[in-house]
């Protein structure tokens, strides 16, 4: 089992990096799926160390790399969700930090674990269920959270509003820095970075 990559970025996909993990002489270029604040992170040449699952199928293996054993640990969760895949898992984790999901699960809000793209009402419902006492907070004061949660989704709606897809809007909401308060200041830092 492959749990740890560490290399170099050679290419930046759309929903993947390849990283070169070999030596300057040659090397091996591995496909590694992750999720969209990790790619939307690195760049080519970027140095990068990613902690991974590897899915074995008859005719593929398929490896996901994680910035933290967090993400990877919540990500394992997922699949144990009965209909839930690698895909779904990914993209849940695209929308939805870890604190987020176990938020969204704490305070049985399937709702909020529907906006991950690909994750339709039935799949979040089980998220919620299946993962009930799986998923202990990562802290005891997630008031804080919760708040930038209900404004996130506000400024979803207001890009969406403005012609911006789901995925550029949930997008522009992880790049926003943590200590960025508040629906409109929010909306104009999300806004901004439309404009670079």
């Amino acid at each position: 089992m492959i749990r740890l990559v560490r290399g170099t970025v050679v290419a930046v996909g759309k929903n993947h990096l390849i990283v070169d993990v070999g030596n300057p002489a040659g090397g091996i270029g591995l496909q590694v799926f992750v999720p969209e604040p990790t790619l939307a992170r690195f760049r080519v040449e970027s140095r990068v160390s990613l902690h991974t699952y590897l899915q074995v199928r008859e005719s593929e293996l398929s490896l996901y790399g994680f910035e933290n054993s967090d993400e990877l640990a919540v990500f394992e969760l997922l699949l144990g969700v009965s209909g839930v895949g690698p895909k779904v898992a990914l993209a849940t984790l695209s929308t939805l930090t870890p604190d987020a999901l176990r938020l969204a699960v704490s305070n049985k809000e399937p709702g909020i674990v529907a906006r991950a793209p690909g994750v339709g009402k039935r799949t979040a419902e089980k998220i919620v269920v299946e993962l009930q006492g799986k998923l202990t907070p990562a802290s005891d004061d997630l008031s804080g959270l919760a708040m930038a949660m209900d404004a996130d989704g506000e400024v979803i709606e207001a890009l969406t509003a403005l012609g911006y897809s789901v995925v550029q809007a949930q997008r522009a909401v992880q790049q926003i820095p943590a200590d960025v308060v508040g629906v409109e200041d929010r909306l104009r830092v999300a806004l901004s970075g439309f404009a670079e």
